[in-house]
């Protein structure tokens, strides 16, 4: 017994001599990729959380330590040296405080921080802020990176978008999570289009709480009790029209849009919002108050629907270089039909999927997804994938 025990011990010490051994070469091994963080609010917070967590499989699998340099808000940035330095910033910014008022930290415009950045740093925006285009544009220019889960620089002005991808396409703008949080929606749509598979139509609900209140009317719960529901749960915007208006799906379909190459503007878009125009400069708690008087004609829309064989879902079409965002009776057995809950679905037409559609489905909102989409960006761009 106590030479089984000695032998156990002399092998433990064995194996952990060799895993001091492992671990010493692959952090001598690892390749630092410089970034810097735009936006430290929600997403931002899960994307440290996440990326932290990811440090061992990043240095095991890849051979790569994405490495911050600095992080940004509205209020200013601050340069950042090391992972304490990257947690302690989000816990701060979690905690309530500007990035500004920070120890050490430069109120005012990155810029010319992120142009002090090495050439292989990658620029990553996770904020929900339209002023960060021209910094994006001007990364690519350097011939710097960008992965973003902002979607308003990608549906801004076309001219925006192709700055950002390139005509033709550099490869060095990555943008998966502006559509489905993690999922490969726009992963999915660039194969088809590098397999010149051509696409006849996209169609897909990019809402989940949209797609909770779909789900509600199905099953024959008035439309103001699922909008307080999911307003008193989180799901939707302080404002609820700013979910209920369509804008947010829209942007969206415009991004998968022109990745199939269409030249639009987002005033392009045909946008059926589930609100009348006279419930628009309502203040937020007359429009709440006023959502009852909608229930009568959404109870009548979904009674025919289902009288139909057919179910309703907000949705958006991209078809016949027209997008179309609103209302629509779907066929219940149809993958947009089946779809419950907050999910997200897009579904893919094309030459060889020209009736059973190649469809992308799952959880298309949240913090830890999105964050996920944008890690997984950034290894690409740093792999050169």
């Amino acid at each position: 017994c106590m030479k089984r025990r000695t032998a156990l011990g002399v092998f433990l010490l064995l194996a952990c001599a060799v895993s001091a051994v492992n671990n010493s070469t692959m952090a001598a091994t690892c390749r630092p990729v410089p970034f810097a963080l735009l936006g430290l609010g929600g997403v931002g917070a899960a994307f440290v959380e996440s990326l932290l967590g990811a440090r061992a499989r990043h240095a095991e699998k890849f051979g790569l330590e994405l490495a911050c340099a600095l992080v940004a808000d509205s209020s200013g940035y601050l340069s950042i040296g090391d992972d304490a330095a990257l947690k302690a910033a989000a816990a701060a910014k979690a905690g309530g405080t500007p990035v500004a008022s920070m120890a050490g930290a430069t109120k005012g415009d990155p810029a010319a921080a992120l142009a002090a950045l090495p050439k292989d740093a990658i620029i990553v925006d996770v904020s929900a802020s339209s002023t960060t285009a021209a910094l994006l544009v001007a990364a690519i220019e350097r011939g710097q990176k960008v992965v973003a889960a902002n979607k308003k620089p990608f549906s801004s002005e076309q001219a925006t978008y192709d700055a950002l991808v390139g005509t033709p396409r550099h490869g060095r703008a990555k943008h998966e999570s502006t559509v489905g949080a993690g999922l490969p929606a726009v992963a999915a749509l660039e194969r088809l289009v590098a397999a010149d598979d051509p696409v006849a139509k996209i169609a897909g609900t990019f809402s989940g709480t949209l797609g909770y209140v779909m789900t509600g009317l199905q099953e024959g719960r008035p439309f103001s009790e699922i909008v307080l529901e999911a307003k008193a749960k989180g799901y939707t915007e302080p404002d609820p029209r700013d979910d209920l208006g369509g804008v947010d799906v829209a942007r969206k379909a415009l991004i998968l849009a022109r990745g199939l190459g269409w030249k639009l503007e987002l005033g392009d878009v045909n946008v059926t919002p589930l609100y009348p125009d006279a419930l628009a400069d309502l203040s937020v708690p007359d429009f709440l108050a006023a959502l009852p008087s909608l229930d009568a004609d959404f109870k009548t829309r979904a009674a025919d629907a289902a009288a139909a064989g057919k179910t309703l879902r907000y949705a958006a079409t991209v078809a016949d270089g027209k997008l179309d965002v609103g209302l629509q009776a779907v066929a219940l057995d149809s993958p947009l039909g089946s779809l419950s809950g907050t999910d997200n679905l897009v579904e893919y037409y094309t030459k060889w999927y020209p009736t059973s559609p190649l469809v992308v489905q799952g959880a298309g909102a949240g913090a830890g997804t999105t964050a996920a989409g944008v890690i997984a960006d950034m290894v690409d761009l740093a792999r050169g994938a």
